[in-house]
């Protein structure tokens, strides 16, 4: 369906079209009714299905500009995905006069109050900082409409249940709650049960486990050679900007410090760098000055970033949603994207766990572990092979 279909304001449905939104995605289409008419909604899709905007129309569309309060409240659990929120509002809200803006650790707390006083109809906020403002009485949510909880399961992840509920504790009166997650884990489950009255559900996540518009390319090889294997493979690929992962920012650093001297346009980020460094970062990615992207998962969790044309997984990541959600910063929206991940003997079981599970159809480049007996590296020979038993290998002592 198109935007045009339902009764969007025109104020903000010209917006929509200078955006280049036409086509509605499956999770604006499924959910753009259910929150406008009211309903308390928990929704499952993956990373890049355009669920911001699926709450952003309908949440701009509730807000009356004249009065000067919070109507509508975005946790999220990122510095980053923070302002992004608060971006994207403010670009659908153009030519409206909802303001939205966000709050955030990291920051000078004294100018986000000076504009919360100001005029903010829409707080965009990281739970710690909007907890502190809360206690020190620098905000107040006794006209909140609306409530969205986006990436609920990383901010659970993170630790952060009781602030969540904390949080909605102190909104008491009636007001509509809207949960977006990627997994419906147990934690999930009791959130929605705790936050959420009567609510309709949603889920796109068994429909697609995966993003089909992304190729998901595997290379079996030794830790030593990921960079001259890398720079091969990037040589011969159609590149328009790289994200590359690796599991600390320790190996971030470490990485970058060795790999700028082979590509140009190369910067990193991490949760180490003071938050006006990473803010400028993304700003400069955001605006292709930069090309290769070394992170962490800083950069992993509901970022969206245009002109990613590749992924990189440096390391394997530590589990199933980790790598949805780092291969999804390419493929956004329905674009065409690809995906690399170094293996090691160490990954091979938890791969074909992630290959059933996500239902991915691997590109091997190069030999398949998984077929293979024996796997050839350069000059190194790995062998799936156990070690023969030596009949006079001393016997290990107990501990004492």
């Amino acid at each position: 369906m198109k935007f045009s279909d339902f009764s969007i304001p025109s104020t903000i449905l010209n917006t929509l079209k200078r955006m280049g939104f036409d086509e509605m995605t499956p999770i604006q289409e499924e959910t753009y009714p259910i929150i406008s008419q009211g309903h308390d909604l928990c929704a499952l899709a993956q990373t890049g299905s355009g669920k911001t905007a699926a709450c952003a129309i309908p949440l701009v569309e509730k807000i009356d500009p004249e009065k000067n309060t919070i109507q509508g409240l975005v946790v999220v659990p990122t510095r980053e995905l923070c302002i992004q929120y608060a971006d994207e509002i403010h670009r659908i809200a153009e030519n409206t006069s909802v303001v939205a803006f966000a709050v955030y650790g990291g920051f000078d707390k004294g100018i986000q109050v000076a504009k919360i006083k100001h005029q903010v109809h829409i707080l965009v906020a990281t739970p710690g900082r909007l907890i502190d403002m809360i206690y020190s009485g620098d905000v107040s949510l006794s006209h909140v409409k609306c409530v969205i909880l986006d990436e609920a399961d990383e901010l659970l992840k993170e630790g952060f249940f009781e602030d969540i509920e904390f949080i909605m504790s102190c909104i008491r009166h009636d007001h509509q709650t809207l949960l977006f997650a990627a997994t419906m884990a147990d934690d999930i489950k009791k959130l929605a049960d705790d936050c959420l009255k009567d609510p309709k559900n949603i889920s796109l996540i068994k429909r697609k486990p995966t993003p089909a518009s992304i190729e998901h390319c595997f290379m079996y090889t030794h830790p030593k050679e990921k960079e001259e294997k890398l720079i091969s493979f990037l040589n011969n690929e159609d590149v328009t900007q790289v994200i590359m992962f690796c599991n600390t920012r320790q190996l971030v650093d470490k990485v970058f410090h060795s790999i700028r001297k082979k590509l140009r346009n190369v910067e990193y980020i991490h949760a180490g760098l003071p938050q006006g460094k990473r803010t400028s970062i993304i700003t400069q990615f955001r605006s292709l000055k930069i090309k290769y992207l070394l992170a962490s998962d800083v950069a992993g969790r509901g970022l969206d970033f245009t002109h990613v044309s590749h992924v990189i997984n440096w390391d394997y990541p530590k589990g199933l949603e980790q790598y949805t959600h780092r291969t999804g910063r390419a493929g956004r929206m329905g674009r065409t994207g690809k995906a690399l991940t170094f293996v090691s003997r160490g990954d091979l079981s938890r791969l074909q766990k992630l290959f059933r599970i996500k239902q991915i159809n691997p590109v091997w480049i190069g030999s398949n572990p998984l077929q293979d007996g024996n796997i050839t590296s350069g000059d190194r020979t790995f062998r799936n092979k156990k070690k023969p038993y030596r009949k006079n290998r001393p016997r290990r002592r107990p501990e004492q």
